[in-house]
């Protein structure tokens, strides 16, 4: 259970704490199942606040006060990286949680939005997940599909997993 205090709907102004999040997230829980020098490579790709997605209304932040975000995720129609859509298909997109908020409930309360949200939208959602996070998409629904390289950019293939949830 989270002791955050809400999960709202992102906007551009959130685009430097978003960034500060995402760069602490991925540096940390990546670390023990990506090479370093892979993750040297992907972390500045992965940790850029993407501005559509700020001000598309279908992404979140989790904050404990006004100012402090502890997590951000939210779903988009368009395909991550080619934005195609694809009837009845909605994607996860850009999921992280605070190292020290890890295992809190933030996560799952996000997807829960997503997926509420979701819902009156789309009958599935895809979710590229990275390796260590298979068992929290497990938890939250998401079947693997299975592995897929993510261009990150000129030559950075970083290693990771379709997966797939049904949304009722």
């Amino acid at each position: 259970m989270t002791d955050m205090r809400s999960i709202r709907i992102a906007t551009p102004a959130d685009f430097e704490a978003v960034g500060t999040l995402l760069e602490r997230s991925y540096a940390s829980l990546l670390a023990g199942h990506y090479d370093r020098n892979l993750l040297d490579l992907a972390l500045p790709f992965m940790t850029r606040a993407n501005p559509r997605l700020l001000a598309s209304g279908t992404y979140y932040v989790a904050a404990q006060e006004a100012d402090y975000i502890v997590g951000c995720g939210g779903w988009s129609m368009e395909r991550p990286g080619s934005g195609e859509i694809t009837e009845g298909e909605g994607h996860i997109r850009h999921v992280a949680v605070h190292p020290q908020w890890n295992g809190r409930g933030v996560g799952a309360s996000l997807l829960a939005r997503c997926f509420a949200d979701a819902r009156p939208h789309v009958r599935r959602l895809n979710c590229y997940s990275t390796l260590n996070a298979e068992p929290f998409y497990q938890a939250c629904g998401f079947k693997t599909i299975g592995p897929i390289d993510i261009q990150m950019g000129p030559g950075v293939s970083f290693p990771s997993l379709l997966m797939l949830r049904e949304l009722d």
